[in-house]
């Protein structure tokens, strides 16, 4: 059975990402398996649009087989996930910008790499069962996937926050981040697919789409608090700590302790690239970034230490190197980081984009 199913249903091509015990997590076969099916459909006139979503009942997608790049990376084959992220950051940028509409069903889990194959689509649909997060801090990594474009944009610094923290969001909230922009209760899903599975053209989408969509859910009490804006538009993560453990609210507290459980090195590097981001003209710039600091981070220290506490021994207990913040130099920093970045990853598709 095809880790990816792919078929067409009348002026829709479908896709079906297909591991759902591991909570469909992306592999670069699957990656590759996507990509070319949206190109030959973007040449295809008879298909009209695109519908994705997931199988099994945990999610869409719990993010790239980070398990598979540890192994490459602890192993020395690191050409192994610079392929990866080629594909996958080829496949993000595909997305954002496909000439037919993209719809996807963000239903349950969408993690990390769920976020690239779903927030950069046209139409990305959020149930109340839908949680959203980009959870790389505490794996020694960061945001990728064009998460540094997505986060940066989001309002009133609540990117950032999501960013550091790894906070999970609900429907509400990935509306208010502009990480989706239509909710359908989840009841209403297998009759949504089906009627846009009937649709004979473009024209019939907005009215099929209108029919089921509804009024998400209330955000979690913690996004609702005007000081996460405050508190996470400083500059260093110092300052955002300092401006946390000034604040009355209790889950200003538990935020202070969950960011002081991650990897300090990855913290810091997240917070200048999204500074970043938010100045880099688009998304592409914004993927070469990525693309730069992904290579760098997976030989690091921390991302195999973070994967092999949370995924291969589950320990939880991860050793991080350096352990604080103090200890992270602004050169250590640089040097994963650099403030030029030579553009090294080809989002060419010639004759279509």
């Amino acid at each position: 059975m095809s880790d990816v199913t792919i078929y067409v249903s009348g002026v829709c091509g479908r896709i079906t990402l297909n591991r759902p015990k591991a909570i469909n997590a992306l592999t670069l076969a699957m990656v590759t398996a996507i990509q070319t099916a949206l190109l030959t459909w973007a040449r295809d006139a008879s298909i009209h649009f695109v519908l994705v979503d997931g199988s099994g009942d945990r999610g869409l997608c719990a993010g790239g087989d980070i398990r598979a790049l540890y192994t490459a990376s602890i192993s020395g084959h690191l050409d192994e996930s610079t392929a990866f992220f080629r594909e996958e950051y080829r496949l993000n940028f595909l997305i954002a910008r496909y000439p037919k509409p993209y719809l996807v069903v963000m239903d349950r889990l969408v993690m990390g790499g769920g976020i690239g194959i779903s927030a950069h689509g046209s139409h990305r649909i959020v149930t109340e069962r839908s949680e959203l997060g980009m959870p790389e801090t505490a794996i020694g990594f960061f945001p990728d996937i064009g998460g540094t474009y997505l986060l940066a944009r989001a309002p009133e610094h609540f990117g950032t926050y999501l960013g550091l923290t790894g906070r999970r969001i609900g429907a509400a909230d990935a509306l208010r981040c502009r990480l989706a922009d239509r909710f359908v209760a989840s009841a209403h899903i297998p009759d949504l697919i089906e009627a846009l599975e009937r649709c004979a053209s473009t024209d019939s989408l907005e009215p099929c789409l209108q029919a089921y969509s509804g009024q998400a859910p209330v955000g979690t009490p913690a996004s609702q608090g005007e000081w996460i804006g405050r508190c996470f538009a400083h500059e260093t993560v110092e300052d955002i700590l300092t401006a946390l453990r000034g604040e009355s609210d209790p889950e200003a507290g538990v935020l202070v302790a969950e960011l002081e459980a991650k990897s300090p090195t990855s913290l810091k590097v997240t917070l200048l690239a999204l500074r970043r981001a938010s100045l880099l003209p688009s998304l592409a710039a914004c993927l070469q970034q990525e693309f730069h600091l992904a290579q760098a981070l997976v030989q690091q220290h921390d991302f195999k230490e973070g994967v092999r506490a949370a995924i291969i021994d589950k320990d939880r207990n991860p050793r991080w190197q350096p352990p604080t913040l103090q200890q992270v130099t602004p050169e250590a920093i640089v040097r994963l980081l650099p403030a030029t970045i030579e553009p090294s990853l080809d989002l060419s598709y010639p004759g279509l984009l």
